[in-house]
């Protein structure tokens, strides 16, 4: 019984071990995993305070070379700025006004014929440039001067009958001077008269009308310019004031350019032309770079656009090279005034801060001091200063980022301060 008893309880222990040792796996896996976090944080620590000592180490090494002229010392924060500077100068500035403009031609005529008929002849190529009278075509005027000659007959016909009845007026005038003829019968004639000369003014107008009509039969052009293309070929029948015509001829030289201005730089250009001054008008392409001609402003329309705030205007311009084409769009620059004698520095050379616009000004003791500036009108280089700078005066130009008031500059010419070759010096001794 005991030998079984001492069986029983070596199964069950046996039973067991499985599930203590995996508790036992578990309970250390957890004290592994504290110990690895304990050990992070404390690596953790140990590096911050060491970054702690290296930084005022580092500290007491910068005062200690401060005070013994060493790497770290004054020689070496406080060196100057090298800064670039330019001198007030008087130059002239013009008083520019830029737009974007469209090319109208000074004059489009649609050439339309004046009279019905075939057209026998054209006298152009397209795109021909033409004079003002020029003929461009032909109509068949056979027509016309037919009623041009029944015309002239019938005017030659009616001349004939008023000089007869003019003698037999004369004559009746004497019969009636010796009472051998009634005064009603002398009347009659005079009558006569009138009418046949009345006859012969509506003569002379047929024959007018039929000499006009002849002539319209050469189609000319009413302006100079240029031809566009074809509308109508030889052989076809064209009626009076055809919607299409026969050609379109366009004005090209001179040629307008249409642009619009602000209307607070209307006053300027007003006053200008009240003076009776001419203002310049260039043309540029659309990349600003190359000019494509130069002309005269001409004109300001008479009311403002009150959808945009813009006055339309009108400059003119020779066109001698056909660099200007109809509907093209360019870039105005009308030239308005200019400013003479103007104080003028860099544009970069202005700076804005929150008491308005400022420069550097260089003193003598390579020191710059702030200076409030008012500035004018500027162009691509040269910004006018109208109050605030004398000419003549140094201004920083490049490096003004850096600067503050009463700090040390130095030139690009300058040599290099004696203290940081001696502090070089010095530094390669301790090395040493």
């Amino acid at each position: 019984m005991a030998t079984d008893g001492s069986s029983d309880r070596i199964e069950s222990v046996e039973a067991d071990e499985p599930g203590r040792l995996s508790l036992r796996t578990r309970r250390l896996s957890w004290i592994g995993g504290i110990i690895g976090i304990l050990l992070l944080i404390g690596f953790a620590y140990y590096l911050s305070h060491q970054s702690t000592a290296s930084k005022g180490a580092g500290g007491a090494r910068g005062a200690g070379g401060r005070g013994a002229g060493g790497r770290g010392g004054a020689g070496g924060m406080n060196q100057p700025t090298t800064v670039g500077t330019a001198k007030a100068t008087s130059a002239d500035l013009p008083v520019l006004v830029e737009a974007l403009g469209t090319v109208t031609p000074a004059a489009t005529v649609t050439v339309r014929p004046q009279v019905s008929g075939t057209i026998t002849q054209l006298l152009y190529t397209e795109g021909q440039r033409v004079s003002r009278g020029q003929t461009l075509a032909i109509i068949d005027p056979r027509t016309y001067s037919a009623a041009l000659l029944q015309a002239q007959g019938a005017l030659t016909r009616d001349r004939a009958q008023l000089e007869n009845a003019r003698v037999q007026l004369q004559r009746y005038n004497t019969l009636l001077q010796q009472d051998s003829i009634a005064r009603q019968d002398r009347d009659t004639q005079a009558a006569l008269v009138h009418q046949l000369q009345g006859t012969i003014a509506v003569d002379q107008g047929a024959v007018q009308q039929a000499q006009i009509n002849m002539g319209f039969t050469r189609i000319v052009s009413p302006v100079s310019g240029r031809v566009g293309l074809k509308v109508v070929d030889v052989g076809n029948y064209i009626a009076a004031g055809d919607t299409n015509g026969i050609a379109v001829v366009t004005t090209l030289q001179p040629i307008d350019v249409e642009f619009a201005v602000p209307q607070q730089q209307a006053p300027a250009i007003q006053k200008r032309i009240a003076q009776g001054a001419t203002i310049a008008a260039i043309a540029l392409d659309s990349t600003r770079t190359q000019q494509l001609d130069s002309g005269r402003f001409s004109t300001l329309d008479n009311r403002v656009d009150t959808t945009t705030g813009t006055i339309r205007g009108k400059a003119r311009f020779a066109n001698a090279g056909y660099q200007l084409y109809p509907s093209q769009f360019v870039n105005m620059r009308l030239t308005v005034d200019t400013v003479r004698n103007a104080v003028t520095v860099p544009p970069s050379a202005v700076r804005s801060g929150p008491n308005g616009n400022f420069v550097w000004l260089l003193k003598p003791d390579r020191t710059v001091t702030e200076r409030k500036v008012t500035t004018g009108i500027s162009d691509n280089d040269r910004m006018q200063i109208t109050t605030g700078l004398a000419l003549g005066e140094t201004v920083v130009t490049d490096g003004g980022d850096r600067l503050t008031e009463g700090g040390k500059v130095a030139l690009p010419g300058d040599k290099p301060a004696a203290g940081t070759g001696s502090g070089r010096r010095r530094r390669g001794a301790q090395g040493g």
